[in-house]
């Protein structure tokens, strides 16, 4: 059954997510409010493929604050960086530079207003990623981050990359951790996908400030808070 109703899955929301691309791309003529429109309405797609042929749900746990923060969100599968278009209202994401590199999906990333990271970019990337941020934060918007950098199997707990605390220090936002636990469901590199439930678990609003070891420290203790006890 997992077979099939994998292989319905893929062959009902690629195709189908090619279409929501090529409106984005024409709703690119008249500014970029269309574009995030189409953008949040292909997560909905993703989420109805999910929930329908998959027969996975998201559910939430904890509170969500008002106002723009840092999301620093677990990464286990694909499936949260789409539903994150749901979750949050425009959210500007940050994703590595190879993504808004990929035809066609990554123009309209670009045009929605991802944030690449370039990994390989040193200082000047760092201060890159900086005016970015701040610029989202001018626009009201939220900021979603995987500090893991990509995405691990469940259970496992790396530590975070450095990037994760350049832009805690620079940007002085609120952190909110959030746990997840799609990696169960929707493993790496895996073709098979298995109903049930995803978790996102908001964790207590971290102030900003706090030296770099402590928020690290913070940060990786909750976003793990799902993984079968990974982290003591």
């Amino acid at each position: 059954m997992a077979v099939f109703r994998s292989l319905l899955f893929a062959l009902v929301f690629y195709p189908g997510s090619l279409v929501y691309v090529l409106a984005a791309l024409a709703a690119a003529l008249f500014g970029r409010a269309g574009v995030r429109r189409i953008a949040r309405a292909w997560a909905y797609y993703h989420r109805w493929c999910a929930r329908y042929l998959l027969g996975i749900r998201t559910r939430i746990e904890g509170v969500m604050p008002e106002g723009p923060v840092l999301y620093a969100i677990k990464h286990e599968s694909m499936y949260e960086t789409i539903e994150a278009l749901v979750i949050f209202r425009d959210p500007a994401v940050l994703v590595k530079k190879e993504l808004t590199q990929i035809p066609l999906w990554g123009k309209v990333a670009v045009l929605h207003g991802v944030i690449p990271i370039d990994r390989s970019g040193g200082s000047k990337a760092l201060r890159q990623l900086v005016r970015d941020a701040r610029e989202a934060q001018a626009q009201n918007r939220s900021l979603v981050l995987f500090p893991e950098g990509t995405r691990v199997p469940h259970g496992e707990a790396p530590e975070l990359r450095a990037g994760f605390a350049g832009l805690y220090r620079q940007i002085g936002m609120p952190v909110v951790p959030v746990a997840l636990d799609s990696g169960r469901l929707w493993p790496r590199g895996s073709f098979l996908k298995r109903p049930g439930i995803i978790t996102f678990r908001f964790g207590e609003l971290i102030p900003p400030g706090l030296d770099r070891e402590a928020a690290e420290r913070i940060v990786h203790t909750e976003i793990n808070r799902l993984n079968g006890g990974a982290i003591a």
